[in-house]
């Protein structure tokens, strides 16, 4: 008898809808799956005869044939669990499902209870993009796949609650969404004695999504500036929310009953982190850090030390937005927007721009300390910010200093003037304009072009430095609520190109 049941799986962060055909033939007992498995799906054979037997049901005594179509698509981890165990129940006449727009996920265990797994929001956006009305799936997986309108979410706790649902019986009550918050600030900027310049630096990062790198002796604030700056950043829209929370599900790092991530994301990575974490893979492909930060912020503390090959694949994301993996079955791309955040001494020892202290490396350590960061890569930053030690007047200073959500507001507030004159263009900050926006958007007076042409040949400047210059300067303009950019904000915008002599 030959019996079809809808099942989902991911590949890479998207998901994907598989139809599972189980046949059953008159042959000796035995159970083969094709339609390229992975290892984890070609073990569920073990899994779903062990549920089967233990939820009080009946393994057929027959050879089991199953097809995971379409064929050519490679079938990764144990969602596919559910759907294989209906498909052989349905085969041999002990289930009944009279749902044709129905879809089924979940890991079994061995005693039959259903386990949550990961890419639940992206399998169940799936199903409903193919027009299915309703989806079965583990009661851990119930408040992620929630967030998702427009289909109905069946949860249940084990197989023999998966059969009775199917059979017309009465489901769980959904859990309660919760809110999961990712990283949450505990900095105010508030809290950072002196640093004014830094903090200004930071206020235009934000308010136009820029990469800065900021550079000082130890001790400065770096760290601390960089740890304040998600205090300062917009909330994430409902359809940035979504996106990110989709990377989290397909990275498995969503909690239980804690489906939605409502925080711009920060992530904090130490130097040893390597190329494929930073961009994604493995042998399940799984996003890496890059994706991990999209529509939030990628911090990277003390940047010579990390390895360069992990530096310089950064080039990518941060030009494109998105990083593509490739793999022997398959390429994926994964979406990587986000703010660059960097910092560095100035030298080995730190001290080469501290006037309170002297300097102890040699040319040739400073020199090679320099040249781990590719020009190319250093392009890519739109502000250079120094960050002095601290006097001993600043440290002490007990008057106030302006808090984040002051600063806040005026980020909001130039944001929404960008999103405004962008319009329909799907761009939602300065730093993701194009040459063509550049053009557009970033006009200035005839003192503005003497400015530019004077710190182009003094400085010079690469054509992608010119054009962040030009972005910079735009940001710089919005904070000060001003359509025209004018030589003020040019001047600005050029003194945070100069830092270590970079252009």
């Amino acid at each position: 008898m030959l019996a079809r049941v809808t099942g989902c799986t991911v590949a890479g962060i998207e998901g994907k809808m598989v139809e599972v055909e189980v046949f059953l033939s008159s042959q000796l007992p035995s159970f083969d799956i094709v339609g390229l498995p992975d290892t984890a799906v070609r073990e569920a054979r073990d899994r779903v005869r062990a549920a089967i037997k233990n939820s009080s049901l009946e393994f057929p005594r027959q050879r089991v044939v199953v097809n995971l179509a379409p064929a050519d698509l490679k079938k990764e981890g144990p969602q596919l669990d559910l759907a294989l165990a209906c498909g052989v129940l349905l085969a041999s006449s002990q289930l009944r499902i009279t749902e044709n727009c129905l879809a089924v996920l979940g890991e079994l265990a061995l005693d039959g209870t259903l386990r949550p797994v990961r890419g639940v929001l992206s399998m169940v956006l799936a199903a409903r993009e193919a027009g299915l009305k309703k989806i079965l799936l583990p009661l851990g997986n119930a408040a992620e796949g929630s967030l998702v309108g427009n289909i109905e979410v069946l949860p249940a706790c084990s197989l023999s609650d998966a059969v009775n649902i199917l059979h017309g019986g009465r489901t769980p009550a959904l859990p309660p969404p919760l809110m999961e918050v990712f990283n949450s600030p505990t900095v105010d900027l508030s809290q950072v004695k002196g640093q004014e310049g830094g903090k200004r630096a930071l206020e235009i990062a934000a308010a136009g999504g820029h990469n800065i790198l900021m550079s000082g002796p130890p001790g400065a604030g770096k760290t601390m500036l960089a740890r304040c700056l998600p205090s300062i950043l917009p909330p994430l829209s409902e359809a940035e929310s979504l996106e990110t929370t989709k990377i989290y599900s397909a990275a498995g790092q969503l909690k239980d009953q804690h489906p939605m991530i409502t925080q711009r994301p920060f992530r904090n990575l130490h130097h040893t982190v390597t190329e494929a974490a930073l961009c994604g893979g493995g042998k399940y492909a799984r996003p890496g850090e890059v994706s991990l930060a999209h529509n939030g912020v990628l911090f990277l503390d003390e940047l010579p030390e990390f390895q360069r090959e992990a530096l310089e694949a950064l080039r990518q994301p941060l030009e494109l937005g998105e990083i593509t993996v490739t793999r022997l079955q398959a390429a994926y791309t994964y979406p990587a927007r986000f703010m660059l955040v960097a910092s560095m001494n100035p030298c080995p020892c730190g001290l080469l721009s501290d006037p309170a202290a002297e300097c102890t490396c040699s040319y040739g350590q400073l020199q090679r300390y320099r040249q781990k960061l590719s020009g190319p890569l250093l392009d890519r930053f739109d502000l250079f910010m120094e960050v002095p030690r601290l006097r001993f007047e600043e440290v002490t200073r007990t008057e106030p200093a302006e808090p984040s959500a002051t600063i806040k507001a005026r980020v909001a507030a130039a944001r929404l003037r960008q999103q405004q004159r962008f319009g329909r263009a799907q761009l939602s900050c300065n730093a993701e304009m194009g040459p063509q926006q550049v053009t557009e958007y970033c006009q200035t007076d005839s003192a503005g072009r003497d400015l530019l042409r004077h710190a182009f040949q003094r400085l010079h400047l690469s054509g992608r430095a010119y054009n962040r210059i030009l972005k910079v300067a735009r940001t710089i303009a919005d904070l000060d609520g001003k359509e025209q950019i004018t030589s003020r904000h040019l001047a600005e915008a050029i003194g945070y190109r100069r830092m270590n002599g970079s252009g």
